[in-house]
Protein backbone atom coordinates (compact mmCIF):
# COMPACT_ATOMS: atom_id res chain seq x y z
CA UNK A 1 0.00 0.00 0.00
CA UNK A 2 1.12 3.48 -0.41
CA UNK A 3 0.36 6.30 1.95
CA UNK A 4 -0.01 9.73 0.82
CA UNK A 5 -0.51 13.02 2.18
CA UNK A 6 -2.04 15.35 0.35
CA UNK A 7 -1.56 19.10 1.20
CA UNK A 8 -3.55 21.76 0.28
CA UNK A 9 -3.81 25.53 0.93
CA UNK A 10 -7.92 25.23 1.91
CA UNK A 11 -10.95 23.58 1.03
CA UNK A 12 -13.45 25.77 -0.11
CA UNK A 13 -15.11 25.83 -3.39
CA UNK A 14 -12.84 25.61 -6.25
CA UNK A 15 -11.62 24.17 -9.12
CA UNK A 16 -8.38 22.31 -7.60
CA UNK A 17 -10.28 21.69 -4.21
CA UNK A 18 -13.22 19.82 -6.27
CA UNK A 19 -10.33 18.28 -8.56
CA UNK A 20 -8.61 16.86 -5.33
CA UNK A 21 -12.01 15.25 -4.18
CA UNK A 22 -12.91 13.67 -7.30
CA UNK A 23 -8.93 11.98 -7.28
CA UNK A 24 -9.67 10.63 -4.51
CA UNK A 25 -12.72 8.99 -4.76
CA UNK A 26 -10.85 7.62 -7.58
CA UNK A 27 -7.88 6.39 -7.21
CA UNK A 28 -6.98 2.55 -7.21
CA UNK A 29 -7.80 0.10 -4.69
CA UNK A 30 -6.99 -3.50 -5.73
CA UNK A 31 -3.59 -5.16 -5.79
CA UNK A 32 -1.53 -1.79 -5.58
CA UNK A 33 -4.20 0.33 -3.42
CA UNK A 34 -3.35 4.06 -2.46
CA UNK A 35 -4.43 4.72 0.92
CA UNK A 36 -5.08 9.02 1.38
CA UNK A 37 -5.40 11.83 3.88
CA UNK A 38 -5.63 15.45 3.75
CA UNK A 39 -4.19 18.14 5.11
CA UNK A 40 -5.23 21.68 4.86
CA UNK A 41 -3.74 24.92 5.72
CA UNK A 42 -6.35 27.06 6.36
CA UNK A 43 -10.12 26.35 6.82
CA UNK A 44 -11.99 22.43 6.19
CA UNK A 45 -14.30 24.29 4.06
CA UNK A 46 -17.80 22.68 2.20
CA UNK A 47 -15.39 20.21 0.24
CA UNK A 48 -13.08 19.38 3.28
CA UNK A 49 -16.68 18.17 4.79
CA UNK A 50 -17.32 16.11 1.07
CA UNK A 51 -13.94 14.48 1.70
CA UNK A 52 -14.50 13.59 5.01
CA UNK A 53 -17.84 12.04 4.45
CA UNK A 54 -16.03 9.76 1.94
CA UNK A 55 -13.92 8.28 5.11
CA UNK A 56 -10.63 10.00 4.35
CA UNK A 57 -9.34 11.89 6.82
CA UNK A 58 -8.52 15.57 7.11
CA UNK A 59 -5.84 17.78 8.95
CA UNK A 60 -6.29 21.52 9.59
CA UNK A 61 -3.21 23.19 10.12
CA UNK A 62 -4.40 26.03 11.35
CA UNK A 63 -2.12 28.67 9.37
CA UNK A 64 -3.18 32.59 9.97
CA UNK A 65 -1.82 33.93 6.70
CA UNK A 66 0.52 33.94 3.67
CA UNK A 67 3.53 34.10 6.18
CA UNK A 68 2.51 32.44 8.83
CA UNK A 69 5.94 30.22 9.35
CA UNK A 70 4.77 28.42 12.41
CA UNK A 71 2.65 26.35 10.12
CA UNK A 72 6.02 24.36 9.22
CA UNK A 73 6.59 22.45 12.34
CA UNK A 74 3.04 21.94 13.19
CA UNK A 75 2.95 19.97 9.39
CA UNK A 76 6.62 18.26 9.96
CA UNK A 77 5.13 16.81 12.83
CA UNK A 78 1.87 15.30 11.04
CA UNK A 79 3.87 13.88 8.03
CA UNK A 80 6.12 12.74 10.52
CA UNK A 81 3.82 10.75 12.57
CA UNK A 82 1.97 9.79 9.74
CA UNK A 83 5.04 7.93 8.16
CA UNK A 84 3.63 8.78 4.35
CA UNK A 85 5.57 7.38 1.23
CA UNK A 86 4.48 10.32 -0.71
CA UNK A 87 3.22 14.24 0.00
CA UNK A 88 1.11 15.83 -2.80
CA UNK A 89 0.97 19.53 -2.65
CA UNK A 90 -1.78 21.41 -4.22
CA UNK A 91 -1.49 25.18 -5.00
CA UNK A 92 0.58 27.81 -4.16
CA UNK A 93 1.43 28.44 -0.54
CA UNK A 94 0.64 24.63 -0.11
CA UNK A 95 3.31 23.81 -2.83
CA UNK A 96 5.74 26.30 -1.00
CA UNK A 97 4.83 25.73 2.21
CA UNK A 98 4.58 21.50 1.83
CA UNK A 99 7.42 21.25 -0.10
CA UNK A 100 9.73 22.20 2.64
CA UNK A 101 7.82 20.23 5.23
CA UNK A 102 8.08 17.14 3.28
CA UNK A 103 11.73 17.57 3.35
CA UNK A 104 12.14 18.27 6.53
CA UNK A 105 10.14 15.08 7.78
CA UNK A 106 12.08 13.10 5.34
CA UNK A 107 9.42 12.14 2.81
CA UNK A 108 11.08 10.27 0.13
CA UNK A 109 8.82 11.28 -2.48
CA UNK A 110 7.45 14.50 -2.72
CA UNK A 111 5.54 15.72 -5.88
CA UNK A 112 3.32 18.99 -6.73
CA UNK A 113 0.52 19.13 -8.85
CA UNK A 114 0.27 23.10 -10.64
CA UNK A 115 -3.17 24.01 -11.13
CA UNK A 116 -3.36 27.76 -11.80
CA UNK A 117 -0.59 28.86 -12.95
CA UNK A 118 -1.69 31.57 -15.52
CA UNK A 119 0.52 33.41 -18.39
CA UNK A 120 1.62 36.66 -16.05
CA UNK A 121 0.17 35.78 -12.76
CA UNK A 122 -0.68 32.92 -10.65
CA UNK A 123 -3.93 31.68 -8.89
CA UNK A 124 -4.86 35.23 -9.50
CA UNK A 125 -1.91 37.05 -7.55
CA UNK A 126 1.03 38.96 -10.02
CA UNK A 127 3.67 36.36 -10.92
CA UNK A 128 6.53 39.46 -9.70
CA UNK A 129 10.04 38.24 -9.49
CA UNK A 130 9.96 37.54 -5.85
CA UNK A 131 7.06 35.28 -6.25
CA UNK A 132 8.69 33.58 -9.00
CA UNK A 133 11.82 32.87 -7.44
CA UNK A 134 10.60 31.78 -4.21
CA UNK A 135 8.41 29.30 -6.51
CA UNK A 136 11.73 27.95 -8.12
CA UNK A 137 13.61 27.63 -4.89
CA UNK A 138 10.88 25.52 -3.37
CA UNK A 139 10.18 23.35 -6.32
CA UNK A 140 13.78 22.18 -6.49
CA UNK A 141 13.08 20.20 -3.52
CA UNK A 142 10.28 18.06 -4.67
CA UNK A 143 10.56 14.87 -6.95
CA UNK A 144 8.30 16.05 -9.55
CA UNK A 145 5.76 18.99 -10.60
CA UNK A 146 2.61 17.87 -12.20
CA UNK A 147 1.36 20.17 -15.32
CA UNK A 148 -2.42 19.78 -15.65
CA UNK A 149 -2.18 20.60 -19.05
CA UNK A 150 0.62 20.93 -21.93
CA UNK A 151 -0.21 25.18 -21.61
CA UNK A 152 0.81 24.45 -17.91
CA UNK A 153 3.97 22.78 -18.65
CA UNK A 154 4.99 25.37 -21.09
CA UNK A 155 4.55 27.88 -18.80
CA UNK A 156 6.48 26.11 -15.73
CA UNK A 157 9.40 25.57 -18.95
CA UNK A 158 8.92 29.29 -19.19
CA UNK A 159 9.57 30.10 -14.99
CA UNK A 160 12.17 27.78 -15.21
CA UNK A 161 11.90 24.73 -13.92
CA UNK A 162 14.20 21.61 -16.20
CA UNK A 163 12.01 19.71 -18.33
CA UNK A 164 12.99 16.56 -17.02
CA UNK A 165 11.12 17.41 -13.80
CA UNK A 166 7.52 17.96 -15.54
CA UNK A 167 4.88 15.90 -16.48
CA UNK A 168 1.73 16.50 -17.76
CA UNK A 169 -1.31 14.90 -16.04
CA UNK A 170 -4.62 16.05 -17.16
CA UNK A 171 -7.56 16.83 -14.79
CA UNK A 172 -9.67 14.22 -14.92
CA UNK A 173 -13.43 13.93 -15.40
CA UNK A 174 -16.26 11.73 -13.94
CA UNK A 175 -18.51 12.43 -16.82
CA UNK A 176 -21.25 10.58 -16.13
CA UNK A 177 -21.78 12.41 -12.96
CA UNK A 178 -23.30 15.64 -15.67
CA UNK A 179 -25.17 13.48 -17.45
CA UNK A 180 -28.49 15.32 -18.59
CA UNK A 181 -31.46 14.27 -16.24
CA UNK A 182 -35.00 16.50 -17.34
CA UNK A 183 -35.75 16.32 -13.48
CA UNK A 184 -32.73 17.96 -12.49
CA UNK A 185 -33.31 20.60 -15.13
CA UNK A 186 -36.91 21.34 -13.54
CA UNK A 187 -35.58 21.24 -10.29
CA UNK A 188 -32.82 23.51 -10.93
CA UNK A 189 -34.69 26.29 -12.93
CA UNK A 190 -37.39 25.93 -10.10
CA UNK A 191 -35.00 27.37 -7.91
CA UNK A 192 -33.36 30.20 -9.57
CA UNK A 193 -36.48 31.47 -10.28
CA UNK A 194 -36.06 30.38 -14.32
CA UNK A 195 -39.20 29.31 -16.78
CA UNK A 196 -39.64 26.18 -18.55
CA UNK A 197 -39.09 27.75 -21.57
CA UNK A 198 -36.52 30.53 -20.89
CA UNK A 199 -33.59 30.34 -22.93
CA UNK A 200 -30.33 30.48 -20.80
CA UNK A 201 -26.84 31.37 -21.17
CA UNK A 202 -24.41 30.31 -17.89
CA UNK A 203 -21.40 30.24 -16.60
CA UNK A 204 -19.22 28.47 -13.92
CA UNK A 205 -16.46 29.83 -12.00
CA UNK A 206 -14.94 32.35 -9.55
CA UNK A 207 -16.01 35.63 -10.09
CA UNK A 208 -12.38 37.52 -11.07
CA UNK A 209 -11.92 39.98 -13.42
CA UNK A 210 -9.95 37.24 -15.61
CA UNK A 211 -13.55 34.95 -16.45
CA UNK A 212 -15.02 38.32 -18.13
CA UNK A 213 -18.07 37.44 -16.65
CA UNK A 214 -18.82 41.62 -17.51
CA UNK A 215 -18.23 40.80 -21.32
CA UNK A 216 -21.36 38.31 -20.97
CA UNK A 217 -23.61 40.85 -18.59
CA UNK A 218 -23.27 43.24 -21.72
CA UNK A 219 -23.84 41.20 -24.30
CA UNK A 220 -27.12 39.47 -22.93
CA UNK A 221 -27.63 43.27 -21.72
CA UNK A 222 -28.81 44.03 -25.45
CA UNK A 223 -30.31 40.53 -25.98
CA UNK A 224 -33.94 40.04 -26.23
CA UNK A 225 -34.93 36.17 -25.06
CA UNK A 226 -31.94 35.84 -23.26
CA UNK A 227 -30.84 35.30 -19.24
CA UNK A 228 -27.78 35.14 -17.78
CA UNK A 229 -27.17 32.80 -15.02
CA UNK A 230 -23.81 33.38 -13.08
CA UNK A 231 -22.55 30.49 -10.52
CA UNK A 232 -20.25 31.03 -8.43
CA UNK A 233 -19.05 33.86 -6.32
CA UNK A 234 -15.80 36.26 -5.63
CA UNK A 235 -14.41 39.54 -5.32
CA UNK A 236 -16.00 40.70 -9.00
CA UNK A 237 -19.60 40.07 -7.77
CA UNK A 238 -20.29 43.18 -6.69
CA UNK A 239 -19.06 45.16 -9.87
CA UNK A 240 -20.91 42.95 -12.14
CA UNK A 241 -23.76 43.08 -9.89
CA UNK A 242 -23.70 47.02 -10.40
CA UNK A 243 -23.08 46.33 -14.12
CA UNK A 244 -26.35 44.68 -14.51
CA UNK A 245 -28.52 47.59 -12.62
CA UNK A 246 -26.02 50.20 -14.85
CA UNK A 247 -27.26 48.31 -18.01
CA UNK A 248 -31.12 48.48 -17.09
CA UNK A 249 -30.47 44.09 -17.10
CA UNK A 250 -30.26 43.27 -12.75
CA UNK A 251 -33.58 41.51 -13.72
CA UNK A 252 -31.83 39.27 -16.47
CA UNK A 253 -28.47 37.95 -14.57
CA UNK A 254 -29.02 35.19 -12.33
CA UNK A 255 -25.91 35.38 -9.51
CA UNK A 256 -26.24 31.67 -8.11
CA UNK A 257 -23.30 32.23 -6.07
CA UNK A 258 -21.54 29.10 -5.22
CA UNK A 259 -22.69 25.71 -5.69
CA UNK A 260 -22.09 22.03 -4.51
CA UNK A 261 -24.87 21.11 -7.94
CA UNK A 262 -22.88 21.82 -10.97
CA UNK A 263 -24.92 19.05 -12.53
CA UNK A 264 -27.87 20.69 -11.79
CA UNK A 265 -27.15 24.33 -12.60
CA UNK A 266 -25.47 23.08 -16.12
CA UNK A 267 -28.82 21.24 -16.62
CA UNK A 268 -31.00 24.43 -16.43
CA UNK A 269 -28.40 26.15 -19.01
CA UNK A 270 -29.15 26.34 -22.74
CA UNK A 271 -25.75 27.01 -23.64
CA UNK A 272 -22.55 27.54 -21.59
CA UNK A 273 -20.64 30.55 -21.96
CA UNK A 274 -16.62 30.78 -20.84
CA UNK A 275 -15.13 33.93 -22.24
CA UNK A 276 -12.17 33.55 -19.90
CA UNK A 277 -8.68 35.10 -21.14
CA UNK A 278 -6.90 33.22 -18.78
CA UNK A 279 -7.11 29.32 -18.48
CA UNK A 280 -4.68 26.16 -16.94
CA UNK A 281 -7.13 23.83 -18.18
CA UNK A 282 -10.92 24.55 -18.54
CA UNK A 283 -12.46 21.98 -16.93
CA UNK A 284 -16.19 24.00 -16.50
CA UNK A 285 -16.26 23.52 -20.75
CA UNK A 286 -15.62 19.78 -20.18
CA UNK A 287 -17.99 19.81 -17.45
CA UNK A 288 -20.51 21.67 -20.15
CA UNK A 289 -19.96 19.17 -22.62
CA UNK A 290 -20.38 16.23 -20.65
CA UNK A 291 -23.67 17.70 -20.03
CA UNK A 292 -24.58 17.65 -23.32
CA UNK A 293 -24.50 21.13 -23.50
CA UNK A 294 -23.27 23.86 -26.79
CA UNK A 295 -20.81 25.74 -25.26
CA UNK A 296 -18.49 28.94 -26.50
CA UNK A 297 -15.42 29.56 -25.34
CA UNK A 298 -12.07 31.96 -25.71
CA UNK A 299 -9.28 29.83 -23.77
CA UNK A 300 -9.59 26.16 -23.11
CA UNK A 301 -6.21 24.15 -22.64
CA UNK A 302 -8.20 20.92 -22.54
CA UNK A 303 -9.92 21.36 -25.87
CA UNK A 304 -6.88 23.43 -27.29
CA UNK A 305 -4.17 20.59 -26.90
CA UNK A 306 -6.47 18.18 -28.60
CA UNK A 307 -6.81 17.81 -32.36
CA UNK A 308 -9.38 19.09 -34.20
CA UNK A 309 -12.78 17.91 -34.12
CA UNK A 310 -12.73 16.43 -30.66
CA UNK A 311 -15.34 18.57 -29.26
CA UNK A 312 -17.70 19.38 -32.66
CA UNK A 313 -20.22 21.47 -30.32
CA UNK A 314 -17.70 23.50 -28.63
CA UNK A 315 -16.89 26.72 -30.52
CA UNK A 316 -14.23 29.36 -29.71
CA UNK A 317 -14.59 33.53 -30.25
CA UNK A 318 -12.59 36.28 -29.00
CA UNK A 319 -12.98 38.46 -26.74
CA UNK A 320 -15.28 40.88 -29.03
CA UNK A 321 -18.72 42.49 -27.37
CA UNK A 322 -20.35 41.62 -30.99
CA UNK A 323 -18.84 38.17 -31.43
CA UNK A 324 -20.20 37.28 -28.41
CA UNK A 325 -23.67 38.72 -28.72
CA UNK A 326 -24.29 37.59 -32.02
CA UNK A 327 -23.17 33.58 -30.87
CA UNK A 328 -25.38 34.28 -27.89
CA UNK A 329 -28.41 35.50 -30.24
CA UNK A 330 -28.95 32.07 -31.98
CA UNK A 331 -27.94 29.55 -30.02
CA UNK A 332 -27.82 25.85 -31.43
CA UNK A 333 -31.37 23.61 -30.60
CA UNK A 334 -34.26 23.96 -28.94
CA UNK A 335 -34.40 25.05 -24.84
CA UNK A 336 -33.71 21.32 -23.43
CA UNK A 337 -32.35 19.59 -26.06
CA UNK A 338 -29.07 17.77 -25.67
CA UNK A 339 -26.20 16.77 -27.89
CA UNK A 340 -23.99 13.48 -27.74
CA UNK A 341 -21.28 13.54 -25.40
CA UNK A 342 -17.96 14.26 -27.54
CA UNK A 343 -14.64 12.24 -27.89
CA UNK A 344 -12.75 15.18 -25.59
CA UNK A 345 -14.61 14.09 -22.57
CA UNK A 346 -13.44 10.46 -22.75
CA UNK A 347 -9.70 11.65 -23.09
CA UNK A 348 -9.99 12.91 -19.40
CA UNK A 349 -11.60 10.14 -17.65
CA UNK A 350 -10.99 10.64 -14.20
CA UNK A 351 -9.99 6.77 -13.84
CA UNK A 352 -7.31 7.39 -16.43
CA UNK A 353 -6.06 10.12 -14.79
CA UNK A 354 -5.83 8.77 -11.16
CA UNK A 355 -4.21 5.41 -12.50
CA UNK A 356 -1.33 7.90 -13.63
CA UNK A 357 -1.02 9.64 -10.57
CA UNK A 358 -1.11 6.07 -8.82
CA UNK A 359 1.65 5.34 -11.04
CA UNK A 360 3.68 8.17 -10.17
CA UNK A 361 3.59 8.00 -6.22
CA UNK A 362 4.32 4.16 -6.86
CA UNK A 363 6.94 4.29 -9.38
CA UNK A 364 8.35 7.96 -9.45
CA UNK A 365 9.04 9.84 -12.73
CA UNK A 366 9.23 7.96 -16.24
CA UNK A 367 12.03 9.61 -17.91
CA UNK A 368 9.89 8.72 -21.04
CA UNK A 369 7.10 10.39 -19.89
CA UNK A 370 8.81 13.72 -18.58
CA UNK A 371 9.53 17.07 -20.70
CA UNK A 372 13.07 15.63 -20.85
CA UNK A 373 12.67 12.31 -22.13
CA UNK A 374 12.43 10.96 -25.74
CA UNK A 375 9.08 10.97 -25.52
CA UNK A 376 6.20 13.33 -25.11
CA UNK A 377 2.02 12.88 -24.47
CA UNK A 378 0.50 13.36 -27.62
CA UNK A 379 -0.73 16.57 -26.78
CA UNK A 380 2.26 18.39 -25.40
CA UNK A 381 4.21 17.21 -28.44
CA UNK A 382 1.91 19.27 -30.42
CA UNK A 383 1.64 22.28 -28.17
CA UNK A 384 5.16 22.75 -26.33
CA UNK A 385 8.17 23.93 -28.69
CA UNK A 386 11.20 21.82 -27.90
Amino acid sequence: MTRVLHVITGLGHGGAEHQLLLLLRHLPAGPAPVACEVATLTEAGPVGGAIRRAGVPVHEIGMRGNRDAAAVPRLVRLIRRGGYDVVHTHLYRACVYGRVAARLAGTPRVIATEHSLGDGHIEGRDATRGVRALYRATERLGSATVAVSATVAARLRGWGVPPDRITVIPNGIDAAAFAFDPARRAAARLRYGIGRDERIAGAVGRLVPTKRFDLLVEAVAGLAGMRLLLVGDGPARVPLERLARDLGAADRVIFAGATDDVPGVLAAMDVFAAPSTQETFGLGVLEALAAGLPVLYTTCPALDDLPPGAAPDARRLPTDMDAWRAALASPPGRPGERSLVPPAVARYAIAEQAARLARLYRDGLDPDESYGGAARPPAAQEAVPT
